[in-house]
């Protein structure tokens, strides 16, 4: 199963009856720098991977946990649906939400273009 259908698959029972995912991807809470930087063991202590999955009325930013980004564990945050994500730029966006940073990959960038251009509904 690809990685976009994981995440989309396990977020489903967050969402409200009648939602509709638009756009779902992953980020994580820790630059890449700091791997660089602390090295990879003080990199994965620190970070936690999200999915972010937009819908027909909101945004939802969810924690899956240190190990990977398939399964979602526990809403971190609800944005709302004008909530706009890019445009993306370079290697890794960085979007500020719920307190935190989260590191897109460019990846991603295509499912945080279609995020910002899929109409929200009531």
């Amino acid at each position: 199963m690809a990685l976009r259908d994981s995440m989309r698959d396990s977020a489903a029972r967050y969402l409200r009856p009648g939602e509709i995912i638009q756009a779902v991807f992953g980020a994580q809470t820790a630059s890449q720098l700091l791997a660089a930087v602390t090295g990879v063991f003080m990199f994965l202590n620190l970070n936690r991977y999200r999915i972010v999955v937009v819908t027909s009325q909101r945004m939802l930013v969810l924690d899956a946990g240190k190990a990977s980004m398939k399964t979602a564990r526990s809403v971190v945050a609800e944005l709302p649906r004008q909530t706009r994500l890019g445009p993306p730029s370079g290697l890794w966006h960085v979007i500020p939400a719920a307190g935190e940073n989260l590191h897109v990959h460019r990846r991603f960038f295509k499912d945080i273009e279609i995020a910002d251009t899929a109409p929200a509904t009531a």
